[in-house]
């Protein structure tokens, strides 16, 4: 039986095209008036799990559950699209005025005029664009269409909303601007969604879960804090932008903290572990510090390198420096920072990191006492 507060729920879901497995999701739940981000790679699987969910797609096997109620017998299939509303990446309207496109859902619903004309008027206002209702689609730009196609979504009240890759086909500033009306609109309607995105960013702007998908599964289910602190395995922390990915073997093991020894440094963890375990070791470049100088007694972190700076990419608002400690190592600076230190490539840099900084991703065939605990 479906949990309270739980609105979809997801079965055993397969689909296959062509002797090829698309898609292999044991079991997911929606819950209600979240927004739940699916991301991953291109071809990870996402745009397929959101056609089958919103059943565009029909499944090899598996079930779908809304509400409680299995979609196909307990609730008809008719009435659950119904409760649906879909924004694809490529806007697809109707060729006539903005007014009808928006109007449209809520036509082919019978809902009456006068409330038709109250629902569209809202969704005008709050997605900028009243000033078009008069313009023929065909004549809009690609982001006064994407406002168009999703004005028409929520004019519905849809009980589940959604939208692939809303935003991927925009130019920035008006990827900006559109976001910024959907992050409000979400907010305010309380909507249950999901939106599939590659863009790790759109997913922490917008999502209160995520789930990370690769070769048609799902590896990570969270609050985006889990996920991004928290990855399971490399891939899911390589994709939510951990770039220091290093694996090593636990030489010594206290109470609380372990010492792991890579390429001959030894970095301090917190946590349990077993010396001649082989763990992987997660660090996030914003809890990297770097200076010029050696760090004195007064630093509170337990893993400070002398390392040689290889490589410096200028990322726009930040410049991104790549470290050889003995091992590689990526820190993010401010612009100002950067200028302030003057650093170039070849220079020889210090580089600090917490104990507590550092996600530990255990690798269970190595354990020598045997699989490691479930994750």
């Amino acid at each position: 039986m479906t949990k309270p507060g739980i609105v979809l729920e997801a079965k055993n879901l397969l689909v296959e095209r062509a002797g090829a497995r698309l898609l292999d999701i044991p079991t997911l739940s929606v819950n209600r008036g979240e927004v739940l981000a699916l991301i991953g790679p291109n071809g990870a699987g996402k745009t397929t799990l959101l056609l089958t969910l919103s059943y565009l797609v029909k499944p090899r096997a598996g079930e779908l559950f809304f509400s409680g109620l299995k979609v196909g017998s307990g609730y008809l299939l008719s009435d659950y699209r119904r409760k649906l509303a879909m924004v694809f990446q490529e806007a697809l309207l109707f060729d006539t005025t903005v007014y009808k496109n928006v109007a449209s859902g809520l036509k082919f619903r019978g809902v009456g005029r006068e409330e038709i004309k109250a629902r569209v008027a809202e969704q005008l206002e709050l997605f900028g664009i009243s000033r078009l209702k008069n313009r023929s689609a065909r004549t809009l730009s690609g982001g006064e269409a994407q406002r168009t196609s999703l004005a028409r979504a929520f004019a519905t009240n849809p009980e589940i909303l959604f939208l692939d890759e809303p935003f991927a086909s925009l130019d920035p500033p008006t990827r900006e601007s559109l976001m910024e009306d959907v992050e409000q609109v979400l907010r305010r309607a309380h909507t249950t969604t999901i939106i599939t995105t590659h863009d790790r960013s759109e997913a922490l702007r917008l999502s209160t879960r995520i789930a990370v998908m690769n070769q048609g599964r799902i590896l990570q289910v969270g609050t985006p804090a889990e996920v991004m602190y928290h990855p399971v395995d490399e891939f899911v922390a390589a994709f939510v932008g951990i770039e220091t990915i290093i694996t090593g073997e636990v030489a010594g093991a206290q109470a609380g903290t372990f010492t792991v020894s890579v390429n001959g440094r030894e970095i301090q963890a917190v946590g349990d572990a077993v010396k001649g375990e082989v763990v992987t070791l997660c660090i996030r470049p914003e809890n990297v510090t770097l200076s010029c100088e050696a760090f004195g007694s007064g630093t509170s972190a337990l893993n400070a390198f002398r390392g040689t700076i290889t490589k410096i990419t200028s990322m726009g608002l930040y410049q991104k420096i790549l470290i050889d400690c003995g091992f590689p190592l990526v820190a993010y600076l401010t612009n100002r920072s950067m200028e302030r230190m003057v650093l170039e490539e070849g220079q020889e840099i210090n580089a600090a990191f917490k104990a507590t900084a550092i996600h530990v991703v255990k690798k269970p065939e190595t354990r020598p006492d045997g699989p490691s605990p479930a994750r």
